[in-house]
């Protein structure tokens, strides 16, 4: 197992230990929760610099990448929804995209093509990571909407540029 596939799996690993610290009322807990976090989400960023300069970019890194980064992300704002912070429908939206894009990307494959994350998704990623940080901080109601909105904002961008660049993809769908 190469060292992007490694960092993948940590982030995986380290999902549990943040949901652990992040449920326990403490506020000294909730700091390490969010340390892990942001420990989680640069191994994010580095296991795909490390995948593309030592051309370590795998087929299981292709599908667990992405499937890490999810369960990362959507097990924060299901905290979030939990403790009020996040409605109920802003959580839906965030899956709806992700299982669309999912989706769209499984009809690509059949298909022989690959739709490599763009722009907007790196965008939507990031700006999602470090708004969960923010929120993670309890900096105040209005920090939180604010960053509520950004990461909204960013999920629908990016979904629909995904179905618009790759309307095509549904053109040769039988």
């Amino acid at each position: 197992m190469n060292t992007a596939n490694k960092l993948t799996l940590l982030r995986v690993v380290m999902i549990p230990v943040f949901l652990v610290l992040l449920y326990q009322d403490s506020t000294v807990l909730r700091w390490w929760a969010l340390g892990v976090f942001v420990l989680a989400s640069l191994t994010d960023f580095v296991d795909g610099y490390i995948a593309r300069k030592y051309n370590q970019i795998t087929d299981f890194g292709k599908f667990m990448d992405p499937l890490a980064d999810k369960l990362l992300v959507l097990s924060a704002m299901v905290w979030f929804t939990e403790m009020g912070l996040l409605p109920g429908w802003g959580l839906l939206l965030v899956i709806t995209r992700e299982i669309s894009v999912t989706g769209l990307r499984l009809v690509a494959v059949e298909q022989g093509r690959v739709i490599a994350a763009g722009w907007s998704g790196k965008v939507k990623t990031a700006s999602t990571m470090v708004g969960i940080c923010l929120m993670l901080l309890g900096i105040s109601p209005l920090v939180d909407q604010i960053c509520i909105a950004v990461i909204l904002i960013t999920t629908v961008y990016s979904g629909v540029e995904y179905f618009v660049v790759n309307r095509d993809v549904f053109k040769s769908v039988k």
